[in-house]
C-alpha cells in the first residue's frame, strides 16, 4: 500500500504543517481504538490533540481522508519493518517465516495502532459501498501467494493451491493479533511461536 499523494489543489505542506498533520493522524488513531470507527468525530479527534476543529479542517478535507491516512501510514511503516527482513531470507519457507513473524512483531510492539487500523479497514467503505481497501488486500494476498508458489517450484513445500493458503495465513495471521489486541493478556510471542509452527507443517514437505 502506498501513501496517497496530497489531494488535488493542495500545495505540499511544510515541515510544520506536517507535523501538525501527523499530530492530527495519531490522534485519530487514538480515537478510533478508544471509541471504534462510527463514533470517531472531528470533534472527538479535537479533543484528543488539543486543537480547535477548524486546525483539522485546515489541513484535512474530510474525516474519510484523517482514516485513508492512519491506515496507509501504519501499513507503510509496518511494510518497511518488514520488507529487510524478507530479503534477507535466502529460502521461500525462510521469507514466510520473515513475513509472518516480522509481522507480528511490528504490530505487536504498536497496540493502539493496530486496534485502529483493523477497524477502518473493516469499515471503510467507497462510495458505492465496496470496501475501501479490497484492491491493498489482495496484493499483499497475490505478493505472498508469489513466495509460496517459488516454494513449490524449488521443492521446499508441498502442494497446494498458492493464493489460497497466502489468504488463508494471513487470516490466521491478523486472527492472533486481534485476539491479542482485545485480550493484552494474551502472550503474543507464545501465539507467534505457535503459529510459526502451524504454518510450517502446513506447508513444508513431509520427511520421505
Amino acid at each position: 500500500m502506498q501513501s496517497n499523494p496530497e489531494p488535488a489543489g493542495r500545495k505540499k505542506p511544510s515541515f510544520i504543517e506536517q507535523a501538525r498533520r501527523t499530530q492530527i493522524v495519531d490522534a485519530a488513531a487514538e480515537v478510533v481504538a478508544e471509541v471504534g470507527y462510527a463514533r470517531t468525530s472531528f470533534a472527538r479527534i479535537a479533543e484528543k490533540a488539543g486543537i480547535s476543529k477548524g486546525v483539522i479542517t485546515y489541513h484535512f478535507d474530510s474525516k474519510d481522508e484523517i482514516l485513508r491516512q492512519v491506515v496507509t501510514r501504519f501499513f507503510d511503516q509496518g511494510w518497511q519493518h518488514m520488507e529487510d527482513r524478507i530479503s534477507a531470507a535466502e529460502s521461500a519457507a525462510g521469507q514466510v517465516r520473515a513475513w509472518i513473524g516480522s509481522q507480528l512483531e511490528f504490530f505487536g510492539a504498536h497496540r493502539t495502532q493496530f486496534l485502529a487500523m483493523s477497524d477502518i479497514m473493516a469499515n471503510h467503505r467507497t462510495e458505492d459501498g465496496s470496501h475501501a481497501y479490497a484492491s491493498e488486500l489482495a496484493e499483499e494476498v497475490s505478493a505472498l501467494a508469489e513466495i509460496l508458489a517459488r516454494g513449490q517450484r524449488d521443492g521446499e513445500m508441498r502442494p497446494f493451491d498458492p493464493h489460497s493458503f497466502a489468504t488463508m495465513i494471513l487470516h490466521c495471521t491478523n486472527g492472533v493479533l486481534e485476539s491479542w489486541a482485545m485480550d493484552p493478556g494474551i502472550d503474543l510471542a507464545t501465539e507467534s511461536a505457535a503459529l510459526l509452527d502451524f504454518i510450517g507443517h502446513a506447508i513444508g514437505r513431509e520427511p520421505s
